[in-house]
């Protein structure tokens, strides 16, 4: 299992206001389905941070994305580990497999990889 990205999921109700902050910081939006948008530097692809609203599918908001190489394998590593699984291993629409793990300080962690 090798983590190929780790990125911050921050709460928000005002798209085009961190839109316009965070692109005076250089990142541009790369993605946008009305409830989560992902912000990137274009220079460096994988420096992202994205703002939900509320996750549309899953019974938590993340805290934290964390793409891995091979989520099937995270998950059945996490799961033998007895950690909590707060949102099943499943396929989304937009083109992504995930879970959501507890970690510590009752922090919902998005595991996921893109298919």
């Amino acid at each position: 299992m090798a983590v190929r990205r780790v990125m911050p999921v921050l709460q928000w109700d005002a798209a085009q206001e961190n839109r316009e902050f965070y692109g005076l910081l250089g990142l541009e939006e790369v993605m946008n389905l009305g409830w989560i948008m992902t912000l990137a530097s274009p220079s460096a692809p994988a420096a992202q941070v994205s703002f939900m609203a509320s996750d549309t599918i899953a019974p938590v908001t993340p805290d934290m994305s964390v793409k891995v190489d091979d989520v099937d394998a995270t998950c059945a590593v996490v799961r033998d580990s007895g950690a909590e699984i707060v949102h099943p291993l499943q396929d989304e629409e937009w083109g992504v497999r995930r879970f959501f793990v507890r970690a510590p300080a009752d922090r919902a962690i998005n595991m996921l990889s893109h298919r």
